[in-house]
């Protein structure tokens, strides 16, 4: 949903020289507006960040059109806040701030991260902030049309509580642990290509206990002895409420996702 309904606001200047006062024209002054907006951008511009930028709901930040570079301290925060879109800019070179490339904290119920790619970070992707905050169970979550490319570690992604659907992902980089989980959450993964050894890792809990964690894998491509560990039910209608889309078969996703990332789009002709 994002913005929609919202007015339109362009960012015209592209400092941060304030955060606790941002100037108007700013990405920063946008962002913390109490109205929808739909953020775009009148020219290329790098943004340097000062602090976080920390994110009020429903915004739509649309890179297109301009070159977009947002970089510096922590980068974006989305916290407790609910309808956020963030399309077409880079997001790179960020000093660290937390644990994760893409962390997601309570408040979110419905998240769909796509068309992104990812490279050099340890814990990529982290879905749930806490083990003892079940009220995630109701987390709905999907991964799709992403490039993990090199440079990556871990967490692609992590989940504790809720349903998580990866789709028609590439996950070229070898020797990680990808699925990760601490929980008993609901994971499906389809039709997604695999060079790793070891897909599957189940956190801090006995063989005993995740064997009844519903992890299922449905169509993927495994390549160079890659393999995924199943658990849990063996009934597709188990794993309905996990499922966004459909998928594409495997042997597709190097094509689907050769554009993952910024497109790159000029104004007054289609991306």
């Amino acid at each position: 949903m994002g913005s929609r309904g919202g007015r339109l606001y362009v960012v015209t200047d592209s400092s941060d020289d304030d955060p606790v006062n941002p100037k108007p024209g700013t990405l920063r002054h946008a962002v913390i507006q109490d109205e929808p907006l739909w953020i775009t951008f009148q020219h290329d511009m790098v943004i340097t960040l000062k602090d976080q930028l920390v994110m009020n709901s429903y915004k739509t930040i649309d890179g297109r059109g301009a070159s977009v570079h947002v970089t510096g301290s922590g980068c974006i925060i989305i916290h407790q806040v609910s309808n956020i879109i963030i399309h077409g800019i880079h997001i790179h070179d960020c000093k660290p701030s937390g644990d994760g490339m893409v962390k997601m904290l309570p408040m979110h119920p419905s998240i769909t991260i796509s068309n992104n790619y990812m490279t050099h970070h340890n814990k990529v992707m982290l879905l749930g902030h806490s083990d003892t905050y079940v009220q995630d169970k109701d987390m709905q979550v999907t991964v799709a049309f992403n490039h993990f490319g090199e440079g990556l570690v871990q967490r692609m992604p992590r989940g504790r509580h809720g349903y998580f659907h990866v789709v028609n992902n590439v996950i070229p980089a070898g020797r990680c642990m990808l699925w990760e989980g601490v929980l008993p959450q609901l994971f499906t993964v389809k039709a997604t290509g695999f060079l790793p050894v070891m897909v599957t890792k189940r956190e801090e809990a006995p063989e005993s206990e995740w064997r009844n964690w519903n992890w299922k894998s449905e169509g993927d491509l495994m390549l160079n002895g890659a393999y995924f560990r199943q658990s849990g039910s063996a009934a597709t209608s188990t794993y309905a409420r996990a499922s966004s889309l459909s998928a594409y078969p495997s042997h597709l996703v190097g094509s689907i996702t050769m554009a993952a990332a910024v497109l790159n789009c000029k104004k007054g002709s289609r991306c």
